[in-house]
């Protein structure tokens, strides 16, 4: 039988210990990409701090699907996927095109947001030859590296991010009555869409069911571990919900009390450093796009690695192989497949116009994902298929409940706007 890594480390007789840095640090700077720093900062310059309750909700929900998909990896000793495949063929049926198209998507997408604050610092870099670069950069710290280097480099990140984003809300200066009001649930005029993007864009999509795959990489692999792993996953989104929190700080004082108006996209960012650099000089500026670049790259690296061993499993049930089998773990066959699947064909896209059929595939699956993620989760954790004792709670089960309501409202919205888009 082959020889699981990590093994050895779970059947420890010594008691697990929860570290700052696991699994959970690595799924949220994963999930917490520029696009989520952006809509939060857009929510804070429209709306100041009347959003920050959303923000609140949307961690306490990742916290919730998180936290589910490791217990059902610990408590049941399967995969999230093949959780899945025990509900039916249809949930291959949906993943099998899902992780392919998002993955093809995804790779340009990731490549061309780290390349953005590197190219606002050095503007005669050429855009495309930068994203090229990062995403190679980001292939060869995968496919060489192990899991516990990638920990250790998205470690790093946060230490960077933490700097830079938190260090702009200080010099932001928060107005703290106006925060605690925040905390009062209203919704603003016209504020709808941005209700429903903060809550449901904390930190990550398919990302979160990577979370399992992490875990096992980390050695924790038994029921014993639950506790460890709720308290690393709760740590984590705790410093996410930090992260959210300086950038709506920042969206709120920096450019809702002076109606300064910012893209949408990455160049959000982008326009952000630009007001940085008037306000408080160059050196600061430079420094926050360093922090930009480091919330990118490590969304870049994350799914490189996070979403190929969801890949290399996906391969490896399909193929009949045995639970953790060599081919499918960090550096393995199938694994090494999806990196260069992410990494090498979607080049081709940052020449190229997206093709309209790629773009409403992409969009209807990728849309459909966290709904998805919320009811098998509420069907695998309220079954036969978990011990008694790992079952979902009342809270649990509501709080699921909610999340696939409000990603369901949230994929017709996308759906809509993307068919609205490229067909109507």
């Amino acid at each position: 039988m082959t020889e699981h890594r990590g093994d050895s480390v779970a059947e420890s007789t010594a008691p697990p210990k929860w570290k700052v840095v696991g699994p959970g640090l690595v799924v949220a700077a994963t999930g917490i990409g520029a696009a989520d720093l952006v809509a939060t900062l857009v929510a804070g310059s429209k709306y100041g701090y009347a959003l920050l309750w959303v923000v609140i909700i949307g961690v306490i929900m990742k916290v919730v699907l998180v936290e589910g998909a490791g217990r059902y990896t610990l408590a049941s000793g399967n995969t999230i996927f093949q959780g899945w495949r025990t509900l039916g063929k249809w949930t291959s049926v949906y993943f099998a095109p899902y992780i392919v198209i998002w993955g093809f998507v995804y790779g340009a997408a990731a490549m061309s947001s780290s390349a953005l604050p590197i190219v606002a610092l050095f503007p005669s870099l050429d855009l495309k030859v930068v994203a090229i670069a990062s995403g190679i950069l980001g292939f060869a710290l995968i496919w060489f590296g192990s899991y516990g280097f990638f920990e250790k480099i998205i470690t790093v990140f946060v230490g960077i991010m933490f700097v830079t984003v938190i260090g702009a809300a200080a010099v932001a200066v928060p107005n703290v009555p106006a925060l605690v009001k925040g905390i009062v649930p209203t919704i603003p005029d016209g504020s709808i869409v941005y209700v429903l993007g903060l809550a449901g864009g904390v930190g990550g999509t398919i990302t979160l069911a990577a979370y399992g795959y992490w875990l096992r990489e980390k050695g924790w692999i038994t029921p014993k571990f639950m506790k460890v792993m709720r308290i690393d996953n709760a740590m984590a989104y705790v410093i996410s919900g930090v992260f959210v929190l300086a950038m709506l700080i920042v969206g709120a004082e920096l450019l809702y009390s002076a109606q300064i108006a910012i893209s949408t996209g990455d160049k959000g960012l982008i326009q952000l450093a630009d007001v940085l650099t008037d306000r408080y000089g160059v050196l600061f500026g430079h420094v926050f796009l360093i922090g930009f670049w480091a919330a990118s790259f490590s969304s870049l690296i994350g799914v490189w690695n996070g979403v190929s061993l969801m890949f290399a499993d996906f391969v490896g049930n399909i193929k009949g192989l045995e639970q953790g089998h060599d081919d499918t773990r960090v550096g393995g066959k199938y694994f090494k497949w999806y990196v260069a699947w992410l990494t090498f064909p979607p080049m081709c896209l940052l020449w190229l116009d997206q093709p309209i059929g790629l773009v409403l595939a992409y969009g209807v699956l990728g849309a459909i994902f966290m709904p998805f993620l919320a009811v098998t989760l509420l069907r695998l954790l309220n079954s036969d298929r978990v011990p008694r004792r790992w079952r979902n709670g009342w809270f649990t089960n509501l709080t699921l409940g909610a999340c696939a309501f409000l990603f369901a409202w949230l994929a017709v919205d996308q759906v809509y706007d993307v068919l609205d888009k490229y067909v109507f």
